[in-house]
C-alpha cells in the first residue's frame, strides 16, 4: 500500500465557482432555487456568496465573459426525495434534462439553470 503524501494542501473544498452572466438572474434563480434570501453582492457586484448548509460554499462568478459550460455537472445538490425535487424544478419551470435515474447507490437528475450550467440533485438510496 502506497504512503500518502504530505501535502500542504487540505483535503477539503471552501467554495464552488459558478460562472453566470447576469449576477442579479443568477441571484433571484438561485436563491429561489434552494429557498434562500437574497443578500448583498461583492466585487463591484461580479460575486455573490450563496450561504450553503455544510462547509463548502457556492459562488455566482460575474468576473469573467465568454466561460465554456462543462459538458458534466458542475456539482450535485443533495435531496431526501427526488420525486418532490422534480416536481419542484418541474412547478418553476427549470429545464430538467434527464428522468430520474436510480443507479443503486444514489438516484438523481440533471438540469440547468439560466446560463446553461448543467447540474445535478442526488438522492442518496438506503441499500440493503
Amino acid at each position: 500500500m502506497q504512503q500518502p503524501v504530505n501535502s500542504p494542501i487540505q483535503n477539503k473544498i471552501g467554495r464552488v465557482f459558478v460562472p453566470v452572466t447576469d449576477i442579479d438572474r443568477a441571484i433571484q434563480w438561485y436563491s429561489k432555487l434552494l429557498g434562500l434570501p437574497i443578500t448583498t453582492t461583492s466585487h463591484g457586484g461580479t460575486i455573490y456568496d450563496l450561504q450553503m448548509a455544510g462547509e463548502t460554499g457556492l459562488i455566482l462568478d460575474a468576473t469573467k465573459k465568454g466561460v465554456q459550460n462543462s459538458s458534466q455537472p458542475l456539482f450535485f445538490f443533495l435531496t431526501e426525495d427526488i420525486q418532490a425535487a422534480h416536481d419542484f424544478l418541474e412547478r418553476n419551470e427549470v429545464e430538467i434534462l434527464s428522468q430520474i435515474e436510480d443507479i443503486g447507490s444514489v438516484s438523481f437528475l440533471i438540469f440547468k439553470d439560466p446560463d446553461n450550467n448543467l447540474l445535478m440533485v442526488c438522492q442518496p438510496n438506503r441499500l440493503g
